[in-house]
């Protein structure tokens, strides 16, 4: 299959996730999430969706849980809007680069302050 289409298909994929997840998911254990970024298998059979969770340690465990129990509807709700044969199989993958940037960029203005002070 054509490297542009499974491109295109994997951001119509993070999109559908990103709009479910924001209006249609009432679990209330579901708090801040990101969907960042969705890398498909070259036939579109599976999908690991990358998300990224913002919150204390223990909303994080709470929205885990919840998007892991909405897996299912998610999928199915993803395959009716896509019009494919298959629906991809998701898996769920915690995304924590936006954690290790904003720590980088902490350390960064450690440094700049203590260059300053001195």
């Amino acid at each position: 299959m054509g490297q542009l289409r499974v491109e295109k298909v994997q951001e119509f994929i993070k999109q559908e996730i990103s709009k479910i997840i924001l209006t249609e998911l009432k679990d209330p254990r579901i708090g801040f999430v990101t969907v960042t970024r969705v890398e498909a298998t070259g036939d579109l059979r599976s999908a690991k969706v990358y998300i990224s969770l913002m919150g204390s340690d223990e909303q994080k465990a709470g929205t885990w849980a919840g998007l892991t129990k909405a897996l299912g509807y998610i999928r199915s709700e993803v395959g009716k809007r896509i019009r494919m044969r298959f629906a991809p199989e998701l898996s769920l993958h915690l995304d924590e680069t936006l954690e290790y940037s904003a720590r980088i960029q902490e350390l960064i203005l450690k440094i700049k302050q203590e260059e300053g002070n001195q």
